[in-house]
C-alpha cells in the first residue's frame, strides 16, 4: 500500500521539478536575448545568448552522462580475494 503512495509522491516531485526547470530555462532565455554567433571554423551558428547557454549546459550534462556510463561499463571487475 505504501508503494502506491510513494510512486505518486515521486511522480508529483518529478512534475514539480520539470516545471521548475522549464521555468528556469524560459527565464534564462528571456533574460539573455542578445544575438551571438558561434564560429566553429567550418560553420557559424547564430542564436540568442540564452539558447546558446542552455545548449552548452545540455551538452555538458549529456557529455557527463556518457563519461559516467562509460566509466562504469569499462571498470574492471572486482577481485575475488585480497592478499594481505
Amino acid at each position: 500500500r505504501h508503494a502506491g503512495g510513494r510512486r505518486r509522491l515521486v511522480r508529483a516531485l518529478r512534475a514539480v521539478l520539470a516545471v521548475l526547470f522549464l521555468g528556469l530555462g524560459l527565464a534564462i532565455g528571456a533574460l539573455n536575448p542578445q544575438p551571438v554567433a558561434i564560429d566553429l571554423g567550418f560553420s557559424v551558428f547564430r542564436a540568442s545568448l540564452g539558447v546558446s547557454l542552455l545548449l552548452a549546459l545540455l551538452a555538458g550534462v549529456v557529455t557527463g552522462g556518457v563519461v559516467l556510463a562509460a566509466s562504469s561499463l569499462l571498470r574492471p571487475p572486482p577481485r575475488a580475494g585480497k592478499a594481505g
